[in-house]
């Protein structure tokens, strides 16, 4: 249960546009894009403390593949629809969950990053569209012993 202080809890109740599980994916995906995919600036081992290492930054239009990807991952042909059904309808759509999660203080941004980056990374039908075939013919196939 989300505690109602918490700073998401407070975004939830002013913009209703994205389901809290929207919220939950984009900070799944930038682990998936930092440490499954490896985006962003690599550790620095010279440093001792964990708390002292610069943040890996990771583009707009990386998160949005890594978001395409792990949505993939995660949920596989029904990826559109879950992201339909959290509100999420395009790559737009995650550049406004990632600028309402920094205008929290929940994500950073550098002097560079702006809200205009995630717009048409890629479309979202074709995004999410797996090159597969059916074939009919299969499906009748003696089986082969």
């Amino acid at each position: 249960m989300l505690d109602p202080a918490h700073p998401i809890a407070e975004l939830l109740r002013h913009d209703r546009r994205y389901h809290f599980d929207a919220y939950v994916f984009v900070f799944e995906a930038l682990r998936f894009a930092q440490e499954k995919m490896g985006l962003g600036a690599e550790p620095d081992d010279d440093v001792d403390d964990p708390d002292d290492q610069p943040e890996r930054h990771v583009t707009g239009q990386q998160l949005c593949e890594a978001m395409r990807r792990y949505a993939h991952q995660q949920y596989g042909y029904l990826a559109k629809q879950v992201l339909n059904h959290w509100g999420i309808r395009s790559t737009g759509d995650f550049g406004e969950i990632v600028f309402n999660l920094i205008e929290i203080g929940q994500m950073r941004k550098t002097p560079d990053d702006r809200r205009e980056d995630f717009d048409d990374v890629f479309d979202f039908d074709e995004g999410f569209r797996h090159s597969f075939q059916i074939s009919a013919a299969d499906a009748f196939e003696e089986p082969r012993s």
